[in-house]
């Protein structure tokens, strides 16, 4: 029974078992500052477990995980991977053990139609509830009940002991039982046994405690279930696979790496490729781009290790996204939007391999860089530490840095390599793990549930103040000046949200003031921040709330307009086109798009005109409420980064653009006025980003792009239509002088040449020349190693220059020094540094630049230095 079969079996069992079948979240976690990735399916319901209500008691998940604290051991063992998707059901306070359990073997049995002969379960030692549902309901024979301790059947592992506080409780997984013949072969082998005989299929936990900072734990007023089913491993069961990568879900892609039979110590290397892969390609989906930091440096590292494989199986060559199509096409029955990214998403990973692969070509260079200074003087200390950055930033193996070191007998000391790459799997598994206390989040609670927001309608509405926070503590009133937050039980004022700013304006109770600076929300609150203009405030005081309507409707036209610039965006340069971000304030907007080429100033005129014709066009904006379901058929876009609700608000404009989106919006485009875009650029790998203004503010920037026009006209001394032919003769005309001032300067360092010479310092019988040239380019510089090359013999020349703030160096050799193995290249990396830049070059010639041209006589005295110690 394939993966896609088994998913729809799962939900369509819980649906009719009244469970809301809840689309899956996004990888990114939204307000969860306690995990990289989502972990666990669990991770969308965290508010459901604390008692929020959501409109259903149970719910049912196809939920996508990431989890990297295992990475190590994906395509070794047959069921463990960086992405799979996690089944689960879910009660918030409704059903508890013994309809868990009777549902769960109700669909492996009946459903599934597993044997119950091939089931084996465990529980926690001191779960009894548990264990007598399994034996006196279930009907399972005792001899296939294991209890388990705090490590293995407690949720979240020994949190008795170690923690974290929160909510809490005991487990119940189920295990399928491969058979005698398989494993350790021991006639006492049980699910607690590790020989690979018996696999875990379903974990129920029972969260029926909240565990105290003293460790105590205390019953939990709403008992709730949280069950995780992984379908990569319950599809390998269902398919004989006794291995997960032998199943559909992978073996196209694993096929595809190679076309013939992979011998066995090879094929780990094949099952890490495809799992990583599918990993990249959701994180990228769902807005996580390659980067150095945080979530987008475990893509990127991904992305390397799949790198090395490749080549590890004779692939040199940029092959992975190759690959984009083939595991997209295993995935897209579910995930129907992936095959609109799959280009974009192909883009990212080839940009992503090519530079890499650059650096592995190129390594000998980075190696001198780093290791320069051990080559000197001895430190194996150092040389780990230097061989785990490069293995860890640049995602250089250390087989390859260990073998260049053994070449150039620099010794380095593998316990200091071992201890780095240890700190980091710590730190890597940290970001794993969850932090703080269970179910915490990045919002406080304040116990409202809930403003109402009236802000489409108005920009005031009559309301009454329901808490007022000072220095995070809540406090009955406020007096004048004090700096506090006040939640009101109905406001207008928009909290800050999916890009857009929040609102300011003013509570207003007779001659007091409120004056409010920012809003924002805390779960369903609104918190209105600012100080006490005048009078004072206290708890159930009736106010006026008023948003400042000038600033709302200088946010809405920028809001509207990025509407609009999408679908600008989407016509001009493709459908590929998807939002990665926004800012919407009230003098200008942002907006971060997937594009993986430059956009050249054709282009760029082409969208801002496509967007001025829908502003002139006067288009009216609807909106309305549907599911999110309805939403997505119709075709409106998501943003990637937001946790949409079941019912969703969608802004159209009529039949121009159809957007997911919760913002303040404008009655018509024609309320734009004008639409100016300021800048354009690339943000990160395969992200670009438009900045722009609108109304008064557009007006303002060609105001001042014609001001500084008529000033430029007024100094060139000509009509305004004739300026670039202007500064183009004026151009040649400086480029003309530039030319005769650099042919003056080089005859004046020829006739100086003799004195060059003269004053080499000699050192092991070679002529060691240094010289700085003031105000010269690199290109002088280069000419005039070429002149005292053709004067001298066994000689090094270095030469120097500051100009406009910078530092040039180039250094050259003799012919007959490169025969006693002299190379400019190494001498100049070794010596680069000082001047705060880097360099490489020939063994003749090299050149080097950087930011401390005060420093050039620095480095040349370090030049001799080392050319004493090798010479």
């Amino acid at each position: 029974m394939k993966a896609d079969i088994l998913r729809e079996k799962f939900l369509d069992f819980f649906k009719n078992r009244k469970h809301k079948v809840v689309e899956p979240d996004s990888l990114v976690p939204k307000d969860d500052p306690t995990v990289l990735f989502t972990p666990a399916g669990m991770n969308q319901f965290k508010k459901e477990f604390l008692g929020s209500t959501s409109g259903f008691l149970r719910a049912a998940t196809c939920q996508r995980c990431l989890r990297t604290d295992d990475l190590d051991k994906v395509g070794k063992t047959s069921g463990h991977h960086t992405f799979f998707e996690m089944l689960g059901n879910f009660s918030f306070g409704d059903y508890f053990k013994k309809e868990a359990i009777t549902w769960a073997w109700e669909f492996l049995t009946k459903e599934l139609k597993i044997s119950q002969d091939k089931l084996w379960v465990s529980v926690y030692k001191d779960d009894q509830e548990a264990y007598k549902i399994w034996r006196d309901l279930i009907k399972v024979h005792a001899q296939r009940i294991v209890k388990l301790g705090d490590k293995e059947n407690f949720w979240p592992s020994e949190a008795k002991e170690k923690g974290p506080n929160g909510p809490c409780g005991p487990c119940s997984e189920i295990f399928f039982d491969w058979g005698v013949d398989v494993g350790c072969k021991s006639p006492g082998c049980d699910p607690s046994c590790s020989c690979g005989r018996f696999v875990e299929i379903w974990n129920l936990v029972f969260t029926q405690f909240n565990r105290k900072e003293t460790g105590k734990l205390e019953p939990l007023p709403n008992k709730n279930i949280d069950t995780g089913m992984g379908l990569e491993r319950l599809a390998a069961v269902m398919q004989g696979a006794r291995n997960n990568f032998e199943t559909e879900l992978f073996q196209p892609v694993i096929k595809e790496i190679s076309r013939e039979a992979l011998p066995e110590n090879k094929k780990g290397l094949a099952y890490a490729i495809s799992d990583h892969l599918r990993a990249v390609v959701f994180s990228i989906y769902d807005g996580v781009l390659p980067s150095n930091e945080s979530r987008g440096y475990v893509v990127r590292k991904l992305i390397r290790k799949s790198v090395l494989h490749l080549r590890a199986l004779g692939q040199k060559e940029p092959f992975l996204y190759k690959l984009v199509p083939v595991s997209i096409k295993t995935m897209q029955e579910f995930y129907p939007h992936l095959a609109e990214r799959k280009e974009n998403i192909s883009q990212i990973i080839l940009a992503e391999e090519k530079s890499f692969i650059s650096t592995l070509n190129s390594s000998a260079i980075l190696f001198e860089e780093k290791f320069s200074a051990l080559a000197q003087k001895q430190d194996p200390d150092m040389a780990g530490k230097i061989t785990f950055e490069l293995y860890d930033t640049y995602g250089i193996p250390a087989e390859l840095t260990r073998e260049w070191l053994k070449e150039r007998k620099i010794k380095i000391s593998e316990e200091a390599f071992s201890r780095e790459l240890s700190l980091q799997k710590n730190r890597s598994k940290s970001q794993s793990a969850m932090k703080g206390d269970v179910f915490s989040s990045g919002s406080a609670d304040y116990g409202v549930k809930e403003t109402k927001f009236s802000g489409y309608d108005g920009c005031q509405v009559k309301a009454k103040i329901i808490k007022i926070i000072k220095d995070g503590a809540e406090v009955k009133k406020a007096g004048k000046s004090d700096k506090v937050s006040i939640i009101l039980d109905k406001t207008a004022f928009y909290a800050e949200s999916g890009g857009q700013v929040g609102d300011s304006g003013e509570l207003v109770r007779g001659k007091s003031i409120f004056a409010v600076t920012d809003t924002r929300k805390s779960g369903k609150a609104i918190i209105h921040i600012g100080f006490v203009k005048e009078g004072n405030f206290k708890n159930g005081d009736q106010l006026l709330a008023r948003v400042d309507s000038a600033r709302r409707l200088s946010i809405a036209r920028n809001h509207t307009a990025t509407h609009l610039l999408q679908a600008a965006l989407r016509k001009v340069l493709g459908a590929h086109v998807r939002q990665q971000g926004s800012l919407v304030a009230e003098d200008r907007l942002r907006f971060d798009f997937t594009h993986f080429k430059d956009i050249d100033r054709e282009q760029l005129d082409r969208i801002e005109e496509v967007v001025n014709s829908y502003v002139m066009a006067d288009l009216k904006l609807g909106t309305k409420q549907a599911t999110l379901a309805q939403a997505k058929k119709t075709g409106a876009l998501a943003f990637f980064g937001e946790k949409y609700g079941t019912k969703v608000r969608v802004v159209s404009v009529q039949d121009v653009s159809k957007e997911l989106c919760g913002g303040t919006h404008l009655d018509s485009t024609g309320q734009i006025g004008l639409f100016k875009i300021t800048q354009e650029g690339s943000v990160a790998s395969g992200v670009r980003r438009i900045e722009a203004v609108t109304g008064t503010f557009a007006y303002r920037v060609i105001k001042d792009h014609d001001q500084i026009l008529s000033e430029v006209q007024e100094f060139l001394n000509v009509p305004a239509q004739m300026i670039p032919q202007e500064i183009e003769k004026r151009s040649r005309q400086l480029k003309e002088l530039e030319k005769r001032l650099s042919s003056q300067r080089m005859d004046s360092i020829k006739s100086s040449l003799d004195g060059l010479l003269q004053q080499a310092e000699v050192i092991s019988g070679v002529k060691v020349i240094t010289s700085l040239i003031e105000c010269a380019d690199m290109d002088i510089l280069r000419k005039n190693v070429d002149l005292i090359k053709e004067k001298a013999d066994n000689a090094v020349i270095a030469l120097g220059s500051k100009k406009d703030g910078k530092a040039f160096l180039v250094m050259g050799l003799t012919p007959d020094l490169l025969q006693r193995g002299l190379d400019a290249g190494k001498l100049i990396r070794q010596v680069a540094g000082i001047v705060g830049g880097s360099g490489g070059g020939r063994s003749d010639f090299a050149q080097a630049g950087g930011d401390k041209p005060q420093e050039l006589g620095k480095a040349f005295e370090e030049l001799k230095n080392i050319l004493r110690g090798s010479l």
